[in-house]
């Protein structure tokens, strides 16, 4: 009775989604990100300029809109080149492919270059609301992007093997009403963590000016009631 009712009202979704995502996806990767990083590094000394930043930059759009080509979502992203592939023999596909793209992102006079992807899910989410047949509303869509993205940071903050390879970048708009929202919403999450790498040292000049910039109270939440 509690799974049927879990399933009408739509609970199981978003978290069989978060942690599929972990499980088949980002547990392969994340942890051999900064070795990729690394080989990529060496052989283009003046790419990667920003060693705090050398995580895969995962975009958690809540309205689950998700372009395919992030250059034609935001001028100001331009592709560079993908960073060296894992090669895995996986649930039976012989040599199966894992790669990351970097992406140049451009506003004014600042120019910053990262490893960036939608979280994929969220494209399931997104065909749900708009087939008849899942029953699925636009209401619906919206809390399970915000569950699955409180769900996928809990799941990511216990891997200890995923630490400090990744950053979430949840946000509400798509992106519609401003042409770079998006290379904005990146920047600005480079920046922080820049400014996150310096604020470590209680002397350092930054530490004062630093600002989290925290999401808004419609923004998701965590899940655990012992989080501030």
């Amino acid at each position: 009775e509690i799974s049927e009712m879990s399933e009408r009202s739509k609970q199981n979704v978003a978290h069989g989604l978060a942690w599929s995502y972990y499980v088949g996806y980002l547990k392969i990767v994340l942890p051999r990100l900064k070795e990729s990083m690394e080989k990529f590094s060496r052989a283009n000394p003046n790419v990667l300029a920003h060693r705090e930043t050398w995580k895969l930059h995962i975009l958690v759009p809540l309205s689950c809109n998700i372009c395919d080509d992030l250059e034609k979502a935001d001028s100001n992203i331009q592709y560079l080149m993908d960073l060296p592939e894992t090669t895995l023999t996986r649930a039976g596909t012989k040599r199966r492919v894992y790669k990351h793209s970097l992406y140049v992102i451009r506003n004014e006079d600042k120019l910053r270059t990262c490893a960036v992807e939608f979280a994929t899910p969220l494209q399931s989410l997104y065909a749900m609301s708009q087939d008849e047949a899942a029953a699925f509303s636009r209401e619906d869509r919206v809390e399970q992007a915000k569950l699955f993205y409180r769900t996928l940071e809990e799941i990511l903050q216990g891997a200890k093997e995923c630490a400090g390879t990744y950053r979430l970048i949840a946000y509400e708009g798509s992106g519609e009403a401003e042409t770079h929202f998006l290379s904005h919403e990146i920047l600005r999450h480079l920046q922080q963590q820049c400014q996150e790498e310096y604020a470590v040292c209680p002397a350092s000049p930054c530490s004062a000016d630093l600002s989290l910039q925290i999401s808004a109270t419609d923004l998701p939440q965590p899940l655990r009631s012992d989080c501030p």
